[in-house]
């Protein structure tokens, strides 16, 4: 498959699970969406099935936390088996407990080893290994290390960019602060884009909506947002239609939920006895802010907080949150 990164939504621990991604699906046939990170050791190693994804969750890339290249090419060819259609490498989560298992942002300092994993794994599968980076980490941040490191990495073959316009400090701020402290500078990553013209660079940090996200797509290939979609999912909903182009209907929330009530009514209900079904606010947490906007928000979310987690909750739970927002059937795209 093709896969068309105008737009796509990042990968966020313990938020784009396949509930979540389905979710994001329905609103748009096109955004590229990106699993939670997994480790290698998780995919090798763990009990749990990590690399479960609904088939209509394509275009799905997973993103990848490792550093070991033969663990990191075993899981390659394990992503493209299970039906991925790209593998993202992550060299940009700042966090302490992904710097112990040698992954993540630290590995920008290590450009050989991501060279050399990216170059094992993409002779190993036929889909794209593309890199999630910072612009920088701690004090080496200065222009010429990202463009040293961009042009070693993109020598062993990655011809796919995705670059956090912060720079990550691996000590003494958390995720959270290395999200929102260290300054945006979208002007290096188009600096990138105009020194490595025949890379697909995309940007990623701080973008919160479509007018910008056309902006930013004047200077460089591919935008990706993440905290804006989660906290407000509508914006999804116009993708299509803004970033791509298609000339097709904006679904209505009415018509989201609708769809999503088959979707929580297929997933609660075993196929066989016995079998591990999830709750229903494992699927409808990732919906909170869908009515943001409408006067009744706050009863949505707060309805669905105290109710979806019920035993023996339903779909009815998300059409009694909704019938709170007092939203008419013929309910007017907002």
């Amino acid at each position: 498959m093709c896969v068309n990164d105008r737009l796509s939504v990042a990968p966020m621990l313990d938020w784009t699970d396949r509930h979540c991604r389905y979710f994001y699906r329905v609103m748009s046939k096109e955004t590229v969406l990106y699993t939670e990170m997994v480790t290698t050791g998780a995919i090798l190693f763990g009990k749990g099935d990590y690399l479960a994804f609904n088939e209509e969750e394509h275009p799905v890339v997973l993103q990848l936390g490792g550093s070991d290249p033969k663990a990191m090419t075993e899981c390659a060819r394990i992503a493209e088996q299970r039906g991925y259609d790209a593998i993202n490498i992550n060299v940009g989560c700042p966090s302490d407990r992904v710097q112990n298992g040698r992954f993540g942002a630290c590995l920008m300092a290590e450009p050989e080893l991501v060279a050399q994993c990216v170059a094992d794994m993409q002779g190993a599968v036929s889909i794209p290994v593309t890199v999630k980076s910072r612009i920088g980490i701690d004090d080496q941040d200065s222009y010429e290390f990202l463009h040293k490191f961009i042009e070693r990495v993109a020598a062993a073959g990655c011809e796919h960019f995705i670059i956090h316009a912060r720079k990550a400090w691996l000590s003494g701020l958390s995720p959270k602060e290395n999200r929102e402290i260290p300054p945006l500078d979208y002007s290096r990553v188009y600096q990138i884009k105009r020194d490595f013209e025949a890379l697909k660079i995309s940007i990623n940090g701080g973008i919160t909506s479509f007018e910008q996200t056309l902006e930013h797509l004047q200077h460089i290939d591919g935008v990706m947002i993440g905290r804006e979609v989660y906290q407000n999912p509508y914006l999804l909903a116009s993708a299509d239609q803004r970033i791509y182009g298609k000339d097709v209907p904006v679904l209505t929330r009415e018509a989201i939920i609708d769809e999503m009530c088959t979707y929580i009514d297929q997933q609660i209900t075993p196929a066989e006895p016995g079998q591990h079904t999830p709750r229903v606010w494992h699927i409808v947490r990732h919906m909170l802010g869908l009515c943001n906007g409408l006067p009744g928000a706050r009863k949505f979310r707060r309805f669905l907080s105290e109710n979806a987690g019920k035993e023996g909750a339903d779909s009815t739970v998300l059409r009694e949150a909704f019938a709170l927002t007092g939203q008419p059937v013929s309910e007017q795209v907002v």
